[in-house]
């Protein structure tokens, strides 16, 4: 199945939930990196009803795993009230905050990455869908996409990953299973 037949299948069993998130839906797209989130993820861009948060652009670096959460549940509850919500970002290149990453209330959020589903944002999810793959193709899809940068830090994220899914039962949590 396509990623495209993937998310209008995730779109319509959102579209089946009661709102949560004030009057909007959120889907949370959560898994281990390189499992194919961000590539779900980019079929709701240029929806015009529909926020995407990459939380990629959260994480405070790459010991940042389990800080991103809250920040997510923060900007969630502002949106639940119709406010606007923003927080810092992360440069990447320059290892440190940078830039402002905004969230508007729409009638479709989706919040993708690793943590996106973890327990302190679940009150503001109308779904959660766990992407996962091969752990060979996940490793070698993240070197692919960020290998230079991602590299040294894979063994420390993965763990970090580990740790969180294991404290946070995230898979458990999913309404819809995704491998890819």
């Amino acid at each position: 199945m396509s990623y495209d037949a993937i998310a209008t299948a995730v779109t319509a069993a959102a579209r089946q939930r009661e709102p949560v998130c004030g009057a909007g839906r959120v889907i949370a797209i959560d898994g281990p990196s390189g499992a194919g989130k961000t590539d779900l993820a980019a079929c709701w861009h240029g929806s015009p009803d529909t926020a995407v948060l990459h939380l990629e652009d959260l994480y405070p670096g790459w010991l940042g795993l389990d800080a991103t959460p809250p920040v997510v549940a923060e900007m969630l509850a502002a949106v639940a009230t119709g406010r606007d919500a923003s927080a810092d970002g992360w440069d990447w290149e320059q290892h440190r905050p940078g830039g402002t990453v905004r969230l508007v209330p729409r009638p479709l959020i989706v919040v993708e990455g690793v943590g996106a589903a973890a327990a302190v944002i679940r009150p503001f999810l109308s779904l959660v869908v766990w992407v996962d793959a091969p752990a060979d193709v996940r490793h070698a899809r993240a070197m692919a996409r960020d290998g230079d940068t991602f590299a040294p830090w894979w063994h420390t994220w993965a763990e970090q990953e580990r740790r969180h899914f294991a404290r946070e039962l995230t898979r458990t949590h999913a309404d819809i299973l995704v491998t890819t």
